[in-house]
């Protein structure tokens, strides 16, 4: 199965005003460049705002947070100097309220409960591990999750994030025997068609930093017969 990548074309925007845009990142979609050299969605969507608006010159756009290459969801960017710091100082102070579904295999011990570890990342293999108590260099890590819905072969989770760490969602997961669908480095047992993981930033809610309104996003689920069981 091929993977589509956004481009200025298809790419998802979900909201978007004077100072920021939210999109619904594909899953393979970087959202910053790296070593990889590949184009990342940030340029992307330089691109989509240059061509919509008639833009001269350099397009401004701030990264504001990111999202792992095979995971789906909400991207936010700033799209002026005034919105970046702001948006920046609202992720910090956990004021964004951030809200994930993810897909796994088997239903863990409790359909509600709340997820405390002590996550160490590995550099070599870019990947963390999950430990019960403080271990030297490791970062305090806690989500709440609840069970959804019970799919035929698999369970629908709602992901809500107190700490934002690498992998942190992957890692915990994985940790109480429930990795996510697809996800091969996380002790999945087989990959997804598309490279994907089932892991989606599904919605996001804060306080507009300029109009000081109060915006809450949804992202649609990727186009996938177990995704769009979810739905019903």
């Amino acid at each position: 199965m091929s993977k589509i990548l956004s481009n200025k074309s298809n790419l998802q925007v979900i909201y978007e005003d004077n100072h920021i845009i939210i999109v619904n990142k594909r899953s393979g979609d970087i959202v910053q460049g790296d070593k990889t050299g590949d184009k990342p969605l940030s340029d992307v969507v330089k691109e989509y705002i240059k061509d919509k608006y008639n833009k001269p010159g350099n397009v401004y756009l701030g990264v504001v947070h990111r999202l792992d290459r095979p995971t789906t969801g909400i991207v936010m960017f700033a799209k002026t100097s005034k919105a970046l710091p702001r948006l920046n100082k609202l992720f910090a102070e956990k004021k964004a309220n951030k809200t994930y579904w993810a897909i796994v295999k088997n239903a863990p011990e409790n359909p509600e409960d709340t997820l405390i570890n002590w996550l160490k990342k590995n550099p070599k293999n870019n990947k963390s591990s999950a430990f019960p108590k403080e271990i030297k260099e490791s970062k305090k890590a806690i989500l709440h999750y609840k069970t959804l819905k019970a799919l035929d072969n698999f369970y629908l989770l709602e992901i809500e994030l107190e700490t934002g760490r690498h992998h942190q969602i992957r890692a915990q997961l994985s940790n109480i025997g429930s990795p996510i669908k697809g996800d091969l480095k996380y002790g999945f047992d087989r990959s997804n068609k598309d490279a994907s993981i089932s892991l989606h930033a599904r919605r996001l809610q804060f306080i507009h930093p300029v109009s000081k309104e109060t915006i809450d996003v949804l992202a649609a689920l990727p186009n996938d017969p177990i995704w769009k069981a979810c739905e019903n």
